[in-house]
């Protein structure tokens, strides 16, 4: 069977480091993201941390008021509300630039995509790991932004090891490798173990991957089930036969755009909203979708939040239908606005191919 060639690129303290490529003068501080919830206040939790909050025991899921205090000593310290949309535009731009380097692309999440680039680099590892410098350099160059790789011949180790030397980290570990590459980590390194399951290892005495190699697979199904203890078993052997599946980030398409000045007068807002509407739209027809869900963003003055959305009877990819949509939702969105808008979105969801008939509104 021929060798593969998977990599696991991991966008490094992803929504901190979009933060800082707004704001380029965080970067020497503390910066944590937060999901505030709606109970005002401090109430809420921190998405991501960079590097120098992380050195203070700040880190993702911890409450918004255990960092503030671990933090307490550093003046400069930043919490900042999430603007998923501008992450969203940053990493579209950064999955192109992946998407053009593999064989094939599979989508994980906003900061996270396997790549199987066996055939491009013809299953050579050394050639491999020049690709991945240079979708590193060209992600740095382009975007701004640092990640990490992993390079092995599947999914797992490359997952483990793009995880190795984070921050900025390119790792490979080919095929004569895995197993002196393993042996030392700790078992809590394997995707999927969390910490009852660690906790269960500990207590039976093992600490490393090469200590879980003693467990039979009788003793790991019969303690896990049979399923996690056939993983288990593999995992700690780097054995992992799934395939990079091509896959896209189709579960909506959006677009956002910082207004020239802050505004909330309609006519200004709607002439720039209708624009957005027209690159939505042509990422629609390029991918050959119709959409049912329509919505609008506003990221306002004070970084607060607003969105409106709407469902359709049906689906389309009707233009009109679209800009119609949305102009309603801004209407109804500037009623009772007060505070001025900085940022502008719209998102379509609800996503579908359009097969045969283009769409409903083609008999009308």
């Amino acid at each position: 069977m021929e060798t593969r060639v998977v990599f696991h690129i991991d966008f490094d303290y992803f929504y901190a480091q979009c933060e800082e490529i707004r704001s380029p003068e965080l970067k020497s501080k503390p910066v944590c993201v937060c999901v505030f919830s709606d109970r005002g206040g401090d109430s809420g939790a921190i998405a991501t941390a960079n590097y120098t909050a992380r050195k203070y025991g700040v880190k993702s899921g911890i409450p918004i008021t255990f960092a503030k205090k671990r933090l307490e000593e550093r003046h400069d310290a930043v919490f900042l509300p999430v603007d998923f949309d501008f992450y969203s535009e940053i990493s579209e731009k950064a999955m192109e630039i992946m998407k053009s380097n593999a064989d094939i692309f599979e989508y994980v999440g906003k900061d996270e995509a396997y790549l199987d680039v066996t055939q491009r680099v013809e299953g050579n590892f050394e050639r491999a790991s020049h690709l991945a410098q240079q979708i590193k350099n060209s992600i740095r160059d382009k975007i701004k932004i640092s990640c990490s790789v992993g390079i092995s011949p599947n999914k797992l180790i490359s997952k483990i090891a793009s995880d190795f030397q984070k921050p900025d980290g390119l790792t490979v570990v080919p095929p004569n490798r895995i197993e002196e590459f393993l042996e030392s980590l700790k078992i809590r390194v394997i995707p999927g173990i969390g910490k009852k399951t660690e906790a269960r290892f500990l207590e039976m005495n093992l600490e490393t991957i090469q200590d879980l190699k003693k467990l039979d697979i009788f003793t790991l199904n019969k303690e896990f089930g049979r399923k996690n203890g056939a993983y288990i078993f593999n995992a700690s052997r780097g054995i992992d036969d799934e395939l990079v599946k091509e896959r896209e980030a189709s579960i909506q398409y959006s677009r956002i755009t910082t207004l020239k000045k802050d505004s909330k007068d309609y006519e200004f807002l709607s002439e720039n909203i209708l624009e957005l509407c027209k690159e939505v739209h042509s990422i629609i027809k390029k991918n050959n979708r119709m959409f049912r869900s329509v919505g609008i963003h506003f990221v306002q003055s004070d970084l607060s939040n607003k969105s409106k959305s709407k469902m359709l009877k049906n689906p389309t990819e009707s233009i009109e239908e679209l800009q119609k949509s949305v102009i309603q939702l801004l209407k109804e969105a500037l009623e009772n606005q007060t505070i001025t808008v900085r940022r502008l979105g719209v998102k379509v969801s609800e996503l579908s191919e359009i097969q045969g008939q283009r769409d409903i509104t083609s008999y009308f």
